[in-house]
């Protein structure tokens, strides 16, 4: 089992690259609030709406003095088919061999897959990420599995919540992110 993050902790830093080759390092953000979104896969439809849900928050984090990182496993070439069509105005960043989840101790779970299947709720989930253009589609290769996590991140760089998913639909509240955000 991968050790899980809990509040109060110092955020392991790590340096990758986003989508366009920009340099990516969690020390650079130092001084401002950081959102770190472990999503899916890059095709992943409710993933693909969390991503709409960010875009249309942006602006308003970005006056609040938050920035946003979202990691995806799947590779480059899928993250540009798919997520990346949406032009995010923030890193979204490939990680296909996993090695950030598994600094983070983002889990894998068939088990928790099944629950999401079983969820009431999922339905509306996939219901609105197909009303605003996001199909479910399979991704050749990804982790299907995979179980996504929040982080927000303080300016010292201290993890303020880790939220990791109890099943896929469930994310960290758009209410506690913008207090987060909010300084509050």
């Amino acid at each position: 089992m991968i050790r899980q993050l809990q509040q109060g902790m110092i955020a392991p830093a790590f340096r990758t690259v986003d989508l366009y080759g920009n340099p990516i390092s969690l020390e650079s953000y130092r001084g401002r609030k950081v959102l770190l979104a472990f999503l899916r896969f890059s095709a992943c439809a409710v993933c693909n709406l969390r991503v709409h849900h960010f875009i249309g928050r942006y602006s308003e984090w970005q006056r609040q003095g938050m920035d946003v990182i979202a990691i995806f496993e799947s590779p480059e070439e899928n993250m540009r088919r798919y997520v990346g069509a949406q032009n995010a105005p923030f890193p979204l960043v490939a990680d296909p061999q996993a090695h950030l989840y598994d600094l983070y101790g983002v889990e894998t779970s068939e088990e928790k897959l099944q629950a999401t299947m079983a969820d009431a709720n999922t339905k509306s989930f996939v219901a609105e990420a197909a009303a605003a253009g996001y199909a479910l589609t399979p991704e050749e290769g990804s982790n299907f599995n995979r179980i996504p996590a929040d982080f927000l991140i303080n300016e010292r760089g201290i993890v303020r919540l880790a939220h990791y998913s109890s099943i896929v639909t469930d994310h960290l509240s758009f209410t506690v992110i913008d207090s987060f955000a909010a300084g509050e």
